[in-house]
């Protein structure tokens, strides 16, 4: 019996003087896609913990998390990929990398809202745009509505 289950990422959102934190990398393809700081969750791993992990091995940023902005499932219509996203914002706190340390990480770039909304055709997902929408419309759930129980 085949047992399915969707695969578990963190992203982040990153506001800055209202510039946001995002990536640029390569998808399966070799097209150059823009992400926010995001990742799949490892065993053993906290959410907040893959989260922290993830910004600083693909922007070099040292991040806190602050809160949840929601939790997004997206099937991808070629593969059937189904992906389930924590999507939390979290403060920078200190760049302690020049460049991402992730070799499949090609850039770190801080845009606005209407620069990456003007990307969208090279979004690595239709998440990218909806968890940065929510965040702008005030979608912010504290960290207490996240209960880990290992």
């Amino acid at each position: 019996m085949t047992i399915w289950a969707p695969r578990t990422t963190v992203a982040a959102i990153v506001e800055e003087a209202g510039r946001f934190l995002v990536v640029e990398e390569a998808d399966e393809s070799g097209n150059r896609v823009l992400n926010q700081p995001a990742g799949h969750l490892e065993e053993g791993e906290t959410l907040q913990g893959a989260l922290v992990r993830e910004l600083m091995e693909e922007t070099g940023w040292e991040a806190r998390p602050e809160g949840l902005v929601g939790i997004y499932k997206w099937r991808v219509p070629e593969t059937g990929v189904t992906y389930l996203r924590y999507c939390f914002y979290a403060r920078a706190v200190r760049q302690r990398h020049a460049s991402p340390p992730d070799s499949d990480i090609l850039a770190a770039h801080w845009m606005t809202a209407g620069a990456i909304r003007e990307a969208s055709a090279r979004h690595r997902s239709p998440m990218v745009n909806r968890c940065l929408d929510d965040y702008l419309v005030g979608a912010r759930f504290g960290l207490e509505i996240v209960h880990e129980l290992d």
